[in-house]
């Protein structure tokens, strides 16, 4: 018994050591406009998917099919993903790959007002490759992508939230 309880008065005091200092879970940003329309993604677009599900997550905004429904107009004009070799061997075999995520995108007002120019995103990662370990440095690249992704995704949430329509 007396193991129990000096377990739960341990917890409460971290938790309450975290909540003094301020610690908070980190919540998805608030948006200034309560519709918003997402232009230019192509249906299977693992990117336009990503923000969906973040803007879902959204308290006060939510996406809309029409623009003429919307707020805010969110347009991408590029979304890419690309893998390019960064190095080879003499006898011509891939050593290292970089792979990179593009977003190109644009945000007005539903009255055409420039909220944020066009702004390119673009993130870079180098991995290491070899032929023996195909299967394995394929389940990589796909996490380093998903990463990417998320991370690109952050950043257009970040730019979102301090877009001041007026």
């Amino acid at each position: 018994m007396a193991i129990t309880s000096r377990r739960t008065v341990i917890a409460t005091l971290g938790a309450g050591l975290l909540a003094a200092c301020g610690f908070e879970l980190k919540r998805p940003p608030v948006l200034p406009f309560d519709r918003l329309a997402l232009l230019g993604f192509r249906a299977d677009s693992p990117l336009g998917l990503e923000l969906r599900r973040q803007l879902a997550l959204s308290a006060n905004t939510r996406v809309v099919d029409s623009p003429a429904q919307a707020e805010a107009i969110f347009e991408a004009h590029r979304d890419l993903r690309e893998k390019v070799v960064a190095a080879s061997t003499a006898a011509g075999q891939v050593r290292e790959l970089q792979l990179r995520v593009r977003l190109e995108f644009s945000l007005r007002s539903a009255a055409g007002k420039e909220l944020i120019p066009r702004t390119e995103l673009l993130l870079k990662r180098d991995m290491n490759y070899n032929e023996r370990d195909a299967l394995a440095k394929e389940q990589e690249e796909a996490l380093l992508f998903r990463a990417m992704q998320a991370d690109v995704v952050s950043q257009v949430m970040s730019r979102l939230a301090a877009a001041r329509p007026s």
